[in-house]
């Protein structure tokens, strides 16, 4: 089904009832409201005025539209943030972050809890049976800003009880820090302070308790409203709409609150903001990255637990990329298709008119501020049309896994060791090489069942869990391991047998030396007779196996394989990791196909979706006697196919 977001209030009611009837004349079904009224539902402490949104949950419901209605507590009123100061957030310089924008507030502070507490509680006994009402969403974007990280004290206080629970004594806790370096040994548990404003580096183990901690944070403060909102108001679903690229909280533990994992999806944004080349960036300025949204797709069906949508879809321009081009013709459409691919239940588009204040002014909805329809309503109008055609099925399990790990983000950007080395990057790159083969892929966290899958990638795994390596030993499947994986405890130490510790068992490989590289410094690997291109990061393998795949120039081993157990020790090209992968797929049973550079496939039940970001056509993988629901086989630029038995 199809959405949009919608602010009443930003708009004279005499149009509320005329939009709403427009809304579903276009086919949408959800409405999203009410993620941002705190100043209009309680203007004053205390005193509370309904009528407003009362009027627009039934002028919406008289609609036959079913709304998603927001939790306020991202934008907290002037009135509260002078009642109470120390709900702010304070930034890793140490400056207070003001009122005067959005999520100013402080995850840790008890007294904001409070009054998110009351807010929500008035809100859910009001609209927690609302007819119209289907579902809600907690707060919203958690992380934007870099907001998931505060170092107020707070922040301080909270750290010390949480590292108290976590560690138990002070000699435990010094140990597992490692706080005999640098005379960093604390005698009080009221000495820990947060690991900002040192003089150099802060110790690592530090910061990545610390992002631990701010990560349950971000946890608790959904949960809180979680668990009001159930009680409130039963039988409605319970969702937040997460960001894209923002790893500084775990998005898998929040979600296990929560009955539907959403994201905001804004391909063009994302791809100016990415580490992408320049020519790659150009390429994709007005499509997005053929895998960018994608790679949010998959990530989220398995955060939700099957069950995700986009809570926003990008309709046109934005207002907050270092750069904004307009969309091409036809991606609006390709977008909503290709999330409804990889198994969205519902595609919402942000905006439904693009507001004429205020600091989204820039960004386009699909009507214009004068009220007539943007580019945009006219490609979700051709969508819907084609949705009453092309049946829809589940999502299966994909016969590819890529295990993502946000605790591995964290660990690689506290000590990156090179300044290039980017945790995101590294994973984008394995996961845009196995889907130019045509693969679906499931994205996993590290401890997850493997069962069912052929090929399991394994980009960095930094910190292996016990229940990540019963994982690996219990998968039948060929599973190929990265760079850096296994090369810190849990408390952020080189393991006592050296990396990849305690995958050593099965890979039968021991890391003795690593090397950053600068972009400038490229070298040669060869595998299988052939020259490709090492890069940013290359290890010193000890191996006295038999199973040498690839070596660098000086031919030491890049790439090492015992039985099933792949393990590459550098950051390489993507002409080798295609060609790599596609030898690991082959040795899976599979049958990968070499897609176009802006093509790529998706199956759902029993169609097959292709999409095209490239300037120029390309005929489809149809195989003979298929029917064609969407398109003639041949994928325009922009354009969609789809095809069943």
């Amino acid at each position: 089904m199809l959405g949009v977001c919608y602010y009443p209030e930003h708009w004279p009611e005499a149009r509320w009832a005329e939009d709403a009837r427009r809304m579903k004349a276009l086919g949408l079904t959800y409405v999203r409201i009410g993620e941002f009224a705190w100043s209009r539902l309680e203007p004053r402490s205390g005193q509370f005025d309904w009528g407003w949104l009362d009027r627009a949950l039934d002028t919406l419901g008289n609609a036959g539209l079913r709304v998603v209605l927001g939790t306020p507590t991202a934008t907290p009123p002037k009135w509260l943030v002078d009642s109470t100061p120390r709900m702010l957030a304070v930034d890793r310089d140490g400056k207070p972050r003001g009122f005067g924008s959005r999520r100013h507030y402080c995850f840790s502070s008890d007294t904001y809890a409070e009054q998110c507490r009351r807010i929500v509680t008035q809100v859910g006994e009001r609209y927690g049976k609302h007819p119209a009402v289907a579902g809600w969403q907690t707060d919203n974007e958690y992380g934007c800003h870099d907001t998931v990280r505060c170092y107020c004290a707070n922040c301080r206080e909270g750290f010390q009880t949480w590292l108290q629970r976590r560690h138990g004594t002070l000699d435990a806790l010094n140990q597992a820090w490692g706080n005999v370096f640098w005379s960093m040994e604390y005698q009080d548990w009221s000495e820990v302070e947060l690991p900002n404003l040192t003089v150099t580096e802060a110790n690592p183990a530090h910061w990545l308790d610390f992002y631990r901690f701010a990560s349950d944070q971000v946890v608790a403060f959904n949960r809180l409203q979680v668990e009001l909102l159930r009680r409130l108001s039963p039988d409605r679903f319970l969702a937040h709409n997460y960001m894209g690229f923002i790893t500084d909280f775990d998005h898998f533990r929040v979600a296990e609150d929560l009955d539907v994992a959403s994201w905001d999806s804004y391909p063009l944004g994302f791809t100016d903001h990415f580490y992408l080349s320049d020519d790659t960036k150009r390429r994709y300025a007005r499509t997005g990255h053929p895998d960018i949204a994608a790679f949010h797709h998959d990530l989220y069906r398995s955060v939700g637990r099957g069950r995700w949508w986009v809570m926003e879809q990008q309709p046109g321009p934005v207002n907050w990329a270092w750069h904004n081009p307009s969309p091409a013709p036809g991606m609006v459409r390709l977008w909503t298709w290709e999330a409804l691919a990889h198994g969205a239940e519902v595609v919402s588009y942000f905006r439904w008119r693009q507001a004429p204040f205020a600091q989204e002014q820039m960004h386009a909805g699909l009507n214009r501020p004068d009220y007539a329809p943007d580019v945009g309503f006219f490609e979700v109008e051709q969508t819907a049309r084609e949705m009453a055609t092309v049946p829809r099925g589940d999502t299966g399990r994909a016969s590819v896994a890529l295990v993502f790990d946000y605790e591995a983000e964290w660990v690689l950007s506290i000590q990156p060791q090179g300044r290039e080395f980017s945790y995101k990057a590294h994973v984008f790159e394995w996961y845009s090489a196995i889907r130019r083969l045509g693969f679906d892929v499931d994205i996993v966290p590290p401890g997850a069942s493997l069962e069912g899958y052929a090929l399991v990638l394994v980009p960095t795994l930094p910190i292996v869990s016990d229940a990540a390596v019963r994982a690996f030993e219990a998968t039948d499947a060929q599973v190929a391991f990265g760079p850096r994986s296994g090369s810190k405890t849990a408390h952020f130490q080189i393991p006592q047998n050296l990396p990849p510790g305690p995958l050593q068992r099965l890979l039968g490989v021991k890391v003795t030396r690593v090397e950053s590289l600068a972009p400038n410094l490229v070298e040669e690997l060869r595998w299988n007779a052939r020259p490709y291109s090492t890069r940013l990061w290359r290890e010193h393998l000890e191996f006295s196996g038999t199973g040498i795949q690839a070596q660098f120039g000086d031919h030491r081993p890049a790439l090492v394989n015992t039985g099933r157990f792949h393990y590459l020790a550098c950051v390489t090209d993507a002409p080798f990791l295609m060609d790599w992968f596609e030898s690991l797929a082959s040795a899976a049973g599979l049958q990968p196909m070499r897609l176009p550079e802006g093509g790529r496939l998706r199956r759902r039940g029993g169609l097959t979706f292709a999409f095209n970001s490239d300037p120029e056509s390309w005929k489809a993988p149809v195989p003979p006697g298929a029917r064609l629901v969407l398109g003639d086989g041949v994928v325009p630029p922009q354009g969609v196919c789809a095809w069943g038995p």
